[in-house]
Parts: C-alpha cells; structure tokens; sequence
C-alpha cells in the first residue's frame, strides 16, 4: 500500500540516520525508449453518468503521455502540492511536499513524433494516485505508444483539478466488502470506457484498432472488467490485483497477462485461479521473487532512494527493470504484432521471473 509503505520508508529513514526525505532528490529511472516523452494533463467530464460516489456529472483527471521528436524544457509535475501534502497525512516529520520535486522524464512542451500510435490505458491501486505508475508510462510512451494513465475520482487519497478544487477519497468511508470492491471495478470499467471515447475522437494519432490496459492492484483486475465491458480492448495486464468474483462465468477471449508478487502463486491466489480457467486465448502468469505488493510502483523505487528496501528483498530498481521489460513485451506482441520469446519461458537474464499456470 503506497501511503503505508511510504510512511515506513520515511520514519525508517529519519530514525537509522538515513538522509532525510528533505535533503534526497527523489528522481524515475530514465526510460529505455528511443523517443523522448511529452505529456498533458487532461480534465474530462461525463454528463451522461451519474459519479457512484458523490453524484453529479463523473469528472476525470488523466496524464497522457506520448513519444516525442524531442525533449522539451518544461519539465512534468510529478505530482501537486495537495496531492502530496493529503498522500503524506499523518506521517510525522515527513516534509508534506516532498513528493511534488520528484523528477521525471517527461516534457510538458515536448512536440509528439509522427504516425498513427497503440494506446494503453494504466489504472493505478485503490487510494493510489495515477502519478505512482508515471515510471511504467513514461518507459512505454518512450518505445512508441501513447500512455493514458487515469485517476479514478475520489477513490485516491487526493487529486486536483485543474480549477484548483481538490477531490479526496469519498469511497473511503463506504464498507469495503465484495459488493463494494465489485461496484468500484465496474465503475473503472465505465471511466476506461468514456477516456476511450474522448481520447479516440480529440486525438486522431490514435491507433483505434490497437488499444490495450493494464493496473497495479484493483487497477489490475478492473483491467479484466473492462475488457469484458468494452471489446475495443485487446489485451490487459493485472499487475498483482486480487480478484473479488467468487464465480466467475464471463469468458476473456483476448491476451491477457497476470503479473504478480512472488506470493501469488495458485496454491495462494484462487481468485486468480478462477479468472485464469475463464480465459480462453493467449495468457500468461507470472511471478517475480522477493517482491511485495507495492514493489511495482513508483512508491518502491522512491523508497529505495531513500535507503530502504521499497518493500521486498528484490532492490526496487531492479523490480522496476523488470516489470518494464515483461509489460513491454506483452503490449509490443499483442498490439504490434512483434514476436516476444521473453513471454515464451523462464529467461536466464531474469531468473527472478517465474511462469505458473492453474
């Protein structure tokens, strides 16, 4: 959980004498692309749906990243000083804007490269910001896509808009039992929908024939969900998201690929057991060892950054090459068409990576 682990990565630090958090300059890996990144924020309103935790009109907030000809000179916002400032509530000694001079690797200025372009879709973790997958999309819109990564209003522990107002996390003070894990997923599925809608009609580089998704944690397995709601999706990623279906009885018929904690084996995970037997083309399941949950997100690197393990026993920038190289792959076979043996069998460059089935 990014605010847990973050809270025990600064303290651990402040208390073992590590830096502290006001004096590490906190920074994403360089992408390994040819292009350059630029990216966007986007503010998105849809009249046709009622918001399923506050009502009114649904609003969205998402950064679009893209590959560029070029690097810009303004440099991306990782993330505003409210968003940081309500991420770091309650963290003693922890300087509440610290997460706001994080430095990334794209360009607000950045002009995009030529050419028609495949789309993915990345849904953060409940309570999670969409800045905390910034370091899987700026690799991705590096090697050639266009990157859409949404927040999912008030489902995080902050956002902002654009007008100044902030949204914090409503959904919080509803009971979290299957029937409101189960409403959320399907509400991702309907905001994945509408940014596919706006995005397809403002954006003609898009690609409409080659759209793909992808989460960490429920991000992941909304990825399923929406899938199954919108066929323009042709292919998904769960990144270490549990399944909250008892039984379930829809059919995927598109690529699909599990990406796990090395404690989401099938002899552990029987949500995933069941969602995988319901698949029927092309999937993968595999696990990474000496990883957590958060070990995946931007929150693992940046607590390694700061002297600590970022949530498992596998250094988090090495979870970071990881998990880069196997998303990469899955996207750049089923939305290119690329042939991608490192999807085939277990791979000696990463003996970390392990292949299950159920």
């Amino acid at each position: 959980m990014l605010r847990a682990l973050t809270a025990v990565a600064v303290t651990a630090t402040l208390a073992t004498g590590h830096p502290a958090a006001a004096e590490t300059a906190l920074f994403l890996p360089e992408p390994t692309g040819r292009y350059a990144v630029g990216a966007k924020s986007l503010y998105l309103k849809d009249l046709s749906r009622a918001d399923p935790w506050v009502g009114g009109p649904r609003e969205l907030m998402l950064t679009l990243r893209y590959p560029a000809w070029t690097t810009g000179t303004r440099r991306a916002k990782y993330m505003t000083a409210d968003e940081s400032r309500l991420l770091l509530a309650g963290i003693p000694g922890v300087p509440p804007e610290i997460l706001t001079t994080v430095r990334t690797n794209s360009f607000t200025d950045a002009l995009p490269a030529p050419g028609r372009r495949p789309l993915v879709v990345l849904s953060p973790g409940y309570t999670k910001t969409r800045a905390t997958l910034s370091t899987l999309s700026e690799e991705l819109a590096s090697a050639g896509y266009i990157v859409a990564t949404v927040d999912h209003t008030y489902e995080n522990t902050g956002m902002s808009f654009p007008d100044g107002r902030v949204a914090t996390c409503a959904s919080c003070d509803v009971p979290h039992d299957r029937a409101f894990w189960l409403k959320l997923e399907a509400g991702r599925a309907a905001d994945v929908s509408f940014v596919l809608d706006e995005l397809t009609r403002r954006y003609p580089m898009i690609d409409r024939n080659r759209i793909a998704m992808g989460g960490h944690s429920v991000g992941g397995i909304s990825t399923i969900r929406a899938m199954l709601a919108d066929r323009r999706i042709r292919a998904g990623i769960d990144i270490d998201g549990g399944s909250h279906e008892d039984k379930p009885t829809a059919e995927l018929d598109r690529p699909f690929m599990f990406l796990g904690s090395e404690g989401s084996g099938p002899e552990q995970n029987t949500g995933w057991v069941n969602e995988w037997q319901r698949m029927t083309s092309w999937k993968r399941w595999l696990l990474v060892d000496g990883t957590r949950h958060a070990s995946f997100t931007d929150v693992g690197l940046l607590g390694e950054q700061l002297g600590l393990a970022g949530g498992g026993p596998l250094p988090a920038d090495r979870t970071a090459v990881i998990t880069r190289a196997y998303v990469r792959a899955f996207y750049d076979l089923h939305l290119r068409g690329v042939p991608q043996p490192l999807l085939d069998e277990p791979s000696t460059q990463y003996p970390e990576v392990r292949f299950c089935t159920a």
